[in-house]
C-alpha cells in the first residue's frame, strides 16, 4: 500500500533541509515507505544507499561514518537510527561539507525527545515527520468501509491486513512481547519487562481518563517520579498519547492533570483481551476506546502538534474531549458511540467559553445533522471525506 501523503511530506521536507527524520513505532511501515519513496520518485538505484542498523554488517560499516558515508552521493537511508545516537554529530559534518549532493532520510522507532542528539547536533538541518500506523483517512475509498476493522485491529499494517481477527490478535500479542523484551532494551532502557507490562495493563483502565501518578505509584510500590518515567517511555515510543488540559483565563477553575490514551486501538484491545467486534461492543471501556480512536484520527488528520491539541474540563463538570487550535480556527470535538448524539449542556458551555469556530460530535452513524448553531453530529468517516473542502 503506497502512502502518498507521506511521500509528499518527505518531498516538502527535503526542499528545505538536507536531513529528514521519519519517526514512528516499530512495524508501522517506515522501511516500506522509505523504499517506496525512492522507487516512486524514480531516484536511480546507484544514487540510493540503504543501511539497516539492526544488521550487524551495516552496523559495522558505520563504525567509521566519515569513511563510509563521506564517499557516497545521493539519497542515504539509515534505518533504526536510535541504535547509534552518536551518529548525528557525524551527519552534521557530512551535510555541511561543500560541493556534495547528499541527502539523508533517517528512520527511527523513538521520539526526537528520546533521540536528543538529533535535535542538538542537527539543529537547522533536520525536519521531523511522524509516520503513524494506518489511519482511516488513508484507507477510505468508495468501495469499502474499513472503520470497524481499523478500530478493532488498530493500524499496524500486519495487524490490520491480517487474514482474520484471530491472526490479527496473534500478531499483536507477539508485537507486545517483542516490544517489552527487545525494543525497550535496545533503546538502552533497563526496565524489567514484567514491570512495564504490568504498568501497560494498568493504563488500560486510565485510557480516556485523567491519570493519577500517586495512585499508580501506590499500586506498584514505587514513587511518583519512577511512574512518570515509565509512562514517559511509553509516550516516547509512540504507544501512549498524553493529552494536555487547556488553560485559559476563564472565571471557572479548570482541571490541571492530563489524560492518557493508547495511540493504537488494536494494542489497547490486545491488552484487554478483546479480539472480536462482539467482544468490543460489550466491553465496559467500549466508549472510551471509541473516544481514543476518534481523537487519534482527528489529530492525525489535522497534523496537530502537541501545542495545538488539548482536552478541556472544568470543576463544574463541563468537558470537551478534544480542543484543537489550527491557525485562527478553534475546533471542538466530542466523541460518542451512540446511534443518535444529542445536544448537551456541556457542549453549549464549551462552545461559548472556548469561543469555538465549530463543534463536531463524532459518532459511528451514517447521517450528519445539526444540533445547534455551529454544533453538528457527524459520522467519523464524513469528517475525513469533507476535510479537504474545509481547508
Amino acid at each position: 500500500m503506497e502512502r502518498e501523503l507521506y511521500f509528499s511530506r518527505i518531498d516538502s521536507a527535503f526542499s528545505v533541509h538536507p536531513v529528514v527524520a521519519m519517526l514512528g513505532p516499530r512495524q508501522c511501515g517506515k522501511t516500506t515507505t522509505a523504499r517506496q519513496y525512492f522507487a516512486i520518485r524514480d531516484i536511480p538505484v546507484p544514487q540510493t544507499h540503504y543501511f539497516d542498523l539492526e544488521r550487524t554488517d551495516d552496523l559495522a560499516r558505520l563504525e567509521n561514518p566519515f569513511l563510509t558515508l563521506g564517499r557516497l552521493e545521493g539519497l542515504i537511508i539509515i534505518d533504526e537510527v536510535q541504535r547509534v545516537p552518536n551518529l548525528f554529530s557525524a551527519l552534521r559534518v557530512l551535510v555541511d561539507e561543500p560541493g556534495h549532493n547528499r541527502r539523508f532520510l533517517i528512520l527511527g522507532s523513538a521520539s526526537r525527545e528520546l533521540i536528543r542528539q538529533s535535535s542538538e547536533s542537527l539543529a537547522g538541518r533536520i525536519e521531523y515527520i511522524e509516520l503513524t500506523p494506518f489511519s482511516l483517512n488513508e484507507l477510505l475509498d468508495e468501495d469499502s468501509d474499513p472503520l470497524n476493522d481499523l478500530w478493532l485491529r488498530g493500524g499496524f499494517p500486519r495487524s490490520f491486513l491480517a487474514g482474520s481477527d484471530e491472526q490479527s490478535a496473534q500478531w499483536r500479542r507477539a508485537y507486545i512481547k517483542t516490544y517489552l523484551e527487545q525494543d525497550i532494551p535496545n533503546l538502552g532502557i533497563r526496565i524489567a519487562p514484567v514491570m512495564l507490562r504490568r504498568l501497560w495493563m494498568m493504563l488500560t483502565h486510565y485510557h480516556g481518563n485523567i491519570i493519577h501518578y500517586a495512585e499508580l505509584g501506590r499500586s506498584f510500590g514505587i514513587d511518583i517520579k519512577t511512574v512518570q518515567y515509565y509512562v514517559g517511555i511509553l509516550v516516547s515510543t509512540f504507544m501512549i498519547r498524553q493529552l494536555q488540559p487547556w488553560h485559559e483565563n476563564l472565571s471557572k477553575r479548570q482541571i490541571k492533570s492530563h489524560k492518557i490514551y493508547f495511540r493504537d486501538s488494536g494494542i489497547l484491545h490486545s491488552l484487554k483481551a478483546i479480539e472480536t467486534m462482539d467482544d468490543l461492543l460489550v466491553d465496559p471501556k467500549m466508549g472510551a476506546s471509541w473516544e481514543g480512536f476518534a481523537i487519534e484520527e482527528m489529530i492525525r488528520l489535522y497534523q496537530a502538534k502537541g501545542f495545538e491539541s488539548y482536552f478541556w474540563a472544568t470543576q463544574g463538570g463541563a468537558e470537551l474531549d478534544l480542543f484543537m487550535i489550527k491557525g485562527n480556527k478553534r475546533l471542538g470535538f466530542e466523541c460518542k458511540y451512540t446511534d443518535a448524539p444529542k445536544l448537551t449542556k456541556s457542549m453549549v458551555i464549551a462552545m461559548n467559553d472556548l469561543k469555538l469556530t465549530q463543534l463536531k460530535v463524532l459518532y459511528p452513524g451514517t447521517k450528519k445533522y445539526a444540533l445547534a448553531d455551529n454544533i453538528e453530529a457527524v459520522p467519523l468517516t464524513d469528517v475525513l471525506k469533507e476535510f479537504d473542502d474545509d481547508q
